[in-house]
């Protein structure tokens, strides 16, 4: 496993960034540069310890859970498998191997500025893949937050 850190700041309260992060529409928006397909979508209850689903436009995509989160400033997400064409796997050798995976958000505000820091844990073979969609990704919610 790698881990891959990012940080962005933004001119925006620290509320409006996490919004921005977790609202339905705006997360689509900004997850778009990880699936060039289309969008993603987050299906979740908001709780600690609840199902959270990060899916693409054919329903494929990662079975996780909120391990901690602090309003507006921590959201993090612990994988725990993957769905492919509506079958969930928690099992297999392959998810075996990340399961218990983090992605992390910390978020903290000083004097009218958002730094939004991120990080992730993933495969070598997806890095290169978190590194670009992060990187344009955050640009959009610092464009969205700043608007």
């Amino acid at each position: 496993m790698k881990k891959l850190e990012f940080t962005k700041e933004i001119k925006a309260p620290v509320q409006k960034v996490w919004d921005t992060l977790w609202n339905e529409e705006t997360y689509s928006q900004w997850t778009a540069p990880f699936n060039p397909n289309g969008g993603s979508t987050i299906q979740t209850d908001w709780k600690v310890g609840g199902k959270t689903l990060f899916l693409d436009t054919e329903g494929n995509g990662m079975i996780s859970t909120i391990k901690s989160k602090n309003e507006p400033y921590e959201m993090v997400f612990e994988h725990q498998g993957e769905v492919i064409k509506g079958i969930e796997d928690t099992t297999s050798e392959k998810v075996k191997s990340w399961a218990g995976s983090l992605e992390e958000y910390h978020l903290s505000e000083s004097n009218g500025i958002t730094t939004l820091k991120a990080s992730v844990q993933t495969g070598e073979e997806w890095a290169k893949m978190m590194s670009e969609g992060f990187g344009k990704g955050f640009e959009i919610v610092k464009e969205i937050s700043e608007s």
